[in-house]
């Protein structure tokens, strides 16, 4: 049985003071990842003088779902609340989750009983992947710091979900980061049972005198009911996955386990290139077969601090990336998808406002969308003492384009004043073989002032090789600076004051930035209401404002503004529907180009927009989410829409597609072009281990269409096979001269992983 402790551990002495910190409004999306932690919520259920104590299981556990042997006698289920659709509802279905632990292993079981077992939801069988499934899962805050979480879930069909969470929620989501851990799950007449097996060693943690703190959340999910049951209490104003809700956990004699993971690969392919010919009037395939091996290292040095390292790096079974259109004078930004950057990518973190930040993973080994080969590198990342640490080095091949170059990151940060604040630095690196150069270095700090208030402070500096050779260094011009304050609170009232200075020298080459030589300022205010009684909706948003300047440094006029007014209405269903009215302002001093020989001319232009979306509520085997705006644009004008309806056919098949239509026309020129996107997702699965997924994508706008398929098979964790095709294709094969093929390029690969681990 659980029992808790009397005695008031730190943390949740600094718990007792604050109350409950709140994320702003999802309308901020694009700014969610600047948000600081939120405080945890105080309630009868989480008496903050309370430590929970976890038990230790006695006896051997089976992983047949079922958990009915007798090391699981004893122990007490949880005790649940609803989330959603109704805070405090009375549960529909009868739900019994356990946690308890051994020397070396979490253990989680969940008996999820159904009243109507035949409505059970399985929509996919692919790892990582929740198609409005019913599903369990675990966050687990392993340093119980409130700010990495390592979020664990199944379904009825014993699907694999794994997502590290940064920043307390606010940061990045990595489904692409994988760890090593078990699970089984079974389905009866009863309903569905499952169990998950997760090595500490798999989780990190920091150890005192044998005795481990962590922060623990559990939930069930039945889709069809758009029903929530989650263990703490949270209320709905707090998204129920953030590390900072769970309920600390006290576990006692845990053996710091430090196993050692090498998993060698081994590529082989072909790959075709179209090339001129020698008379250079046509095309012509050129093939090049390919045969690589690599390896990867995985080290725990303690239990809080890993050590990766890695041989000839490659990343063949990467999904392709989108196609987009950019409409707008700055750079797209581009998620990214590569294994090895994911683990705990969290600590990496130095965000400058919207995408802007000072170190992006993705300028390492790819240029220009082309991926360039990493002839190796490592990466430590954990705790030392009350040290947050990250060190990231990577050495990248000599190609036609480029010289060999290395690539170093190093990240400290640590807690100052309270739980919830924190201050660090960053170092970032570029060094080719070329004596070219561009080094970045960053302080920062999230201070929480009082209650929900919090300040957030980023310094950035660079060095550049080619810009002190042409203009010498200037401290001044060579800064980032942000700083904001904000109420994290989605309830009620809340409010984000931001301001920022980039210089005319600011450049960050491991970094993003989508402007410089510039200094914003970004407001919002808004209000946040949960309606009670038994009516439809579950929240209304009836005001939320946002805006921003935007000035050149060099003279101080004006170069874009905006202010937006949306009203968000979210019902207990799961249904949402945003209506958006905002106006722009941009000042061009140079022509825009767009598709199809298109332009805006220079000049000042002032242009409305107002915008709607739409998503069906979960837990059918049909959904849709829909949106679309009007608005003038520069002196012409724009429509847009986008549609991605999802069809889960049965559990063994997915079909998904993404469509998006934008219709520009300047009508006083007579230009104007319409762009279209469709993104096609298939994905097939025969079972948890064997999956197809295919992605198709085209946009008229590059005349191009690509195919990306993977499939994989998975004999067990880190044992993998994969083949992989890719396929490019021009579709207006006239737009230049000599007349392009119709393939561009396309490659064949197969991929094998074996894990050894000790």
């Amino acid at each position: 049985m659980y029992r808790y402790e009397n005695n008031l551990s730190p943390k949740r002495a600094r718990l007792v003071v604050g109350a409950a910190a709140l994320a702003v409004a999802a309308a901020l999306a694009g700014r969610a990842s600047e948000l600081p932690a939120q405080t945890p919520p105080t309630s009868a259920s989480r008496d903050a003088e309370q430590l929970f104590v976890l038990p230790r299981i006695r006896g051997t556990v089976e992983l047949d779902g079922l958990s009915d042997e007798p090391a699981w006698d004893g122990i007490d289920p949880f005790p649940l609340t609803m989330y959603t659709p109704t805070f405090k509802g009375e549960l529909s279905e009868r739900t019994e989750i356990r946690v308890a632990y051994d020397e070396h292993h979490l253990y989680v079981a969940g008996r999820f009983f159904d009243s109507d077992p035949s409505r059970i939801q399985v929509n996919s069988l692919y790892r990582d992947r929740l198609s409005d499934d019913d599903c369990f899962g675990v966050v687990i805050d392993p340093f119980n710091d409130n700010d990495i979480g390592l979020w664990f879930f199944t379904t009825p069909a014993g699907l694999r979900g794994d997502v590290s969470i940064s920043g307390d929620g606010q940061g990045d989501w990595n489904s692409s980061w994988n760890t090593h851990w078990d699970v089984a799950a079974v389905q009866t007449s009863e309903g569905w049972f499952a169990e998950l097996r997760i090595p500490f060693s798999s989780l990190g943690f920091q150890a005192e005198g044998g005795r481990v703190e962590m922060g623990i959340s559990a939930y069930r999910y039945i889709p069809r009911k758009n029903e929530r049951q989650v263990f703490p209490e949270i209320p709905p104003e707090f998204e129920h996955l953030r590390p900072s809700l769970a309920q600390d956990a006290v576990l006692e004699g845990v053996i710091a386990h430090k196993p050692v993971y090498v998993t060698p690969y081994v590529v082989s392919g072909v790959g075709q290139t179209s090339v001129l010919n020698d008379v250079g009037d046509g095309y012509r395939l050129h093939s090049e077969g390919e045969a690589e091996v690599g390896a990867d290292l995985k080290y725990n040095l303690t239990s809080n601090l890993t050590l990766d390292l890695t041989a000839n790096t490659d990343f063949a079974q990467v999904e392709a990336d989108d196609y987009q259109v950019n409409l707008t004078r700055f750079s797209l930004f581009f998620p990214e998808k590569r294994q090895f950057f994911q683990e705990r990518s969290g600590i990496f973190d130095f965000f400058t406002g919207g995408a802007t930040r000072l170190f992006y993973s993705r300028r390492i080994g790819l240029y220009d969308g082309e991926a360039t080969r990493i002839l190796g590198g490592a990466r430590m990342v954990g705790r030392v003492g009350d040290w947050d640490v990250g060190i990231l080095d990577m050495q990248t091949q000599r190609s036609t384009d480029l010289p060999s170059e290395n690539f170093g990151v190093a990240r400290v940060r640590r807690r100052v004043f309270n739980e919830y604040s924190n201050a660090g630095a960053m170092l970032v690196t570029r060094l080719g073989e070329d004596d070219s150069y561009n080094v970045g270095y960053g302080l920062d700090g999230t201070f929480r002032l009082f209650g929900d208030d919090y300040l957030v402070i980023r310094w950035a500096q660079t060095f550049d090789d080619d810009i002190i050779a042409d203009r010498g260094f200037r401290f001044g011009e060579a800064n980032a600076l942000r700083v904001y304050i904000n109420r994290a609170r989605e309830r009620g009232f809340s409010y984000f004051f931001s301001a920022r200075r980039f210089g005319a020298d600011y450049n960050p080459e491991l970094g993003f930035v989508t402007r410089q030589n510039f200094t914003d300022f970004y407001y919002s205010l808004a209000y946040f209401y949960y309606p009670e009684g038994e009516g439809p909706l579950r929240r209304i948003d009836p005001f939320q404002l946002f805006g921003s300047v935007a000035l050149r440094n060099s003279d101080r006029s004006v170069e874009s503004f905006f202010i937006e007014h949306d009203v968000d209405l979210l019902w207990k269903s799961g249904s949402r529907l945003g209506l958006d009215l905002e106006l722009y302002y941009e000042d061009l001093r140079e022509q825009l180009d767009f598709a199809g020989g298109t332009f805006v001319p220079a000049g000042s232009y002032w242009f409305p927009r107002f915008e709607f979306d739409y998503s069906l509520p979960p837990g059918r085997p049909f959904r849709t989410f829909l949106g679309g705006g009007v608005q003038q644009f520069y002196d012409g004008w724009l429509a847009n829409v986008w549609l991605v309806p999802i069809w889960h056919v049965s559990r063994h098949l997915e079909l998904s597609t993404d469509y998006s239509l934008n219709v520009v026309r300047f009508p006083d020129r007579d230009q104007g072009f319409n762009s279209h996107i469709m993104r096609l997702r298939v994905g097939t699965a025969l079972n948890t281990k064997f999956a197809v997924n295919a992605f198709i994508q085209y946009s008229n706008v590059s005349d191009m269409a690509a195919t990306n398929v993977r499939l994989r098979y998975n004999f067990r964790e880190g044992n993998d096979l994969w083949l992989v095709y890719n396929e490019g294709f021009n579709l207006d094969r006239d737009r230049a001269y000599p007349t392009l093929p119709f393939t561009e390029d396309r490659t064949v690969l197969l991929k094998y992983t074996y894990t050894f681990f000790w």
